[in-house]
């Protein structure tokens, strides 16, 4: 790590870390809150939309932090999470950076192709190492294939600050040739099937590109997209025709491009075979929110997310040939930027992250099922920057080895079971206000109950607002009918359970925590199961503002 990229670090941690959580005022009584659960009414099946992660950075994979995190990752439902990095085509030695990765899997010798894929092998084998999947993203352009115009960098090095549209270069345009580009993912797959097993790769996810629709990441207009799309997309089925492609992953839902996508896969003429449609098994964009600076506090932006979640939802299904696809939403998240710190993004260490993470993911199964949409993942943009100071204000899973409390949230939605049982909260805000306006007046004080094969109950509580100012707890009386055990376990994140951040600035915020330091850290990150009785009438929990409560009934 160069001392200038360690100085911009700290620089984050001044501007970005910001408090554990909004604490609970002693002045303010809790609100009283009634759950009514009847774990015998099955509302839906509850599919886990959050087991798909991804990053930029594709290197850190292999990495001793990232390695470590991708095993936990792995554990939460082993074989059935997956992950999404940019970069895996990208010319390079493999060395990480912000927003950078690179695998050299493609280079030219006398205008001949020339493949290497021991680096991007390298990044799967640790996916698969540890119980992971990809969800590959054919990108980005290889620097002998870019059409880039001459005195174009292939890359421009980009840190925290600067402008975003400072990414934007040569591997960024379309390809100079379409069918050697056809070829280096047809070589590819066939390399994957080898590899792997035919069976193996049919259970990946392949998409083509990121975020086409923005410059950052396009340098060319649509039609040369879907030129590139199907190419790629009629190689890797070339490769292997049962393989499950997709996309677009756009940035947003909404505007032009995602219309003329949505038109070209299902009625326009097929660059690649001259057929019309191009095959789709999936489609995807991406769904962020829009946090900000109030009054010297953090208002994170819930209605933004859920808007654009649910303007794609209406948007696939009124397209009758796709209305009923699977729908993954590609990066989903509280903003754009998980390398970006600063005060708008100082949520993303303590519990105000993990309490955003329960009200949103909960908000995005109710909204596919009224749709009446078949939501597959929900995709969290967030791992780790290895090398970086502790708590540095990036979005991520961990920070040097110590996870943060939203990987905390992802342990508790794995307890959760196949379907979703009745349950309703009269803290909860109501559907069309949250999705309109945020939390904005009174928390979102909301419950999500499942039932698994077994026969486990599974009780998801979170006191959730958009503003991280000091706030009452909720008082909340679980009131339970139908089958279920006499005791429970409690799992709790909030700001003095599962947060290592909290337990950091304890020590008075350390640059370089010793190991008893780091052990401590760990320790107060870890998730801890509290024993509670269940009566006749049900049980209480008081939740402070912004934890989040998992209550596991046994059969």
């Amino acid at each position: 790590m160069r001392l200038s990229s360690f100085a911009v670090g700290v620089s984050a941690v001044l501007l970005s870390s910001g408090p554990a959580t909004a604490a609970p005022s002693a002045e303010l009584p809790p609100i009283p809150v009634t759950v009514r659960v009847d774990s015998d009414r099955i509302v839906a099946p509850l599919p886990p939309i959050w087991r798909f992660f991804g990053a930029d950075e594709p290197n850190y994979a292999t990495a001793p932090d990232g390695v470590a995190l991708m095993r936990e990752l792995g554990q939460l439902r082993h074989d059935a999470v997956y992950f999404r990095a940019h970069n895996l085509l990208t010319t390079g030695d493999g060395t990480a950076d912000f927003k950078w990765g690179s695998t050299n899997a493609y280079t030219e010798k006398n205008g001949k192709p020339v493949y290497d894929w021991r680096i991007v092998d390298g990044i799967i084998d640790s996916y698969r190492a540890r119980g992971v999947r990809p969800y590959l993203e054919i990108g980005f352009m290889p620097e002998a294939l870019s059409s880039a115009p001459k005195g174009v960098p292939y890359r421009r090095a980009w840190k925290p600050g600067n402008d975003y549209k400072g990414i934007t270069a040569g591997w960024s345009y379309p390809p100079n040739d379409y069918a050697k580009w056809g070829e280096l993912i047809y070589q590819w797959t066939r390399h994957n099937v080898a590899r792997y097993g035919r069976a193996e790769v049919e259970r990946w996810y392949f998409e083509v590109w990121n975020e086409a629709n923005l410059d950052f990441y396009w340098s060319g207009n649509p039609e040369q997209f879907y030129r590139m799309h199907d190419v790629a997309i009629d190689a890797v089925r070339r490769a292997l025709p049962t393989a499950r492609v997709g996309g677009p992953d756009v940035a947003g839902s909404g505007d032009a491009f995602m219309d003329g996508f949505l038109a070209h896969v299902t009625t326009g003429k097929n660059y690649a075979t001259g057929k019309i449609g191009t095959p789709t098994d999936f489609v995807s964009f991406h769904a962020k929110g829009q946090p900000s600076v109030v009054d010297g506090h953090v208002r994170m932006g819930i209605a933004n997310q859920l808007k654009t979640a649910d303007a794609g939802f209406a948007k696939i299904a009124a397209v009758p040939s796709l209305a009923h696809k699977p729908i993954v939403i590609g990066e989903n998240d509280p903003e754009g930027c998980a390398a970006c710190p600063g005060p708008a993004n100082a949520y993303r260490n303590g519990p105000l992250y993990a309490s955003y993470t329960a009200a949103s993911y909960a908000r995005l199964w109710t909204l596919a099922r009224r749709r009446g949409v078949t939501l597959e993942g929900a995709l969290s943009w967030s791992y780790t920057f290895v090398g970086q100071p502790w708590f540095a204000g990036y979005r991520q899973l961990a920070s040097n080895g110590v996870d943060l409390a939203v990987f905390n949230v992802f342990r508790l939605f794995a307890k959760l079971g196949e379907n979703q049982v009745a349950a309703t909260s009269d803290g909860e805000v109501a559907l069309d206000t949250i999705v309109r306006d945020g939390v904005r007046a009174a928390p979102d004080v909301g419950a999500l109950a499942t039932r698994d094969r077994a026969g486990k109950v599974a009780i998801l509580l979170w006191n959730y607002h958009d503003d991280d100012v000091p706030g009452p707890s909720a008082a909340v009386h679980v009131a339970l009918s139908g089958k279920h055990g006499a005791t429970a376990r409690l799992w709790r994140v909030d700001a003095t359970h599962a947060n290592a951040f909290g337990e950091w600035q304890k020590l008075g915020s350390p640059a370089r925590p010793s190991a008893a330091q780091v052990a401590q850290l760990k320790t107060a990150s870890r998730l801890v199961a509290e024993t509670v009785t269940v009566t006749p009438g049900g049980m209480d929990v008081t939740i402070p503002r912004q934890g989040v409560v998992l209550v596991e009934l046994q059969p």
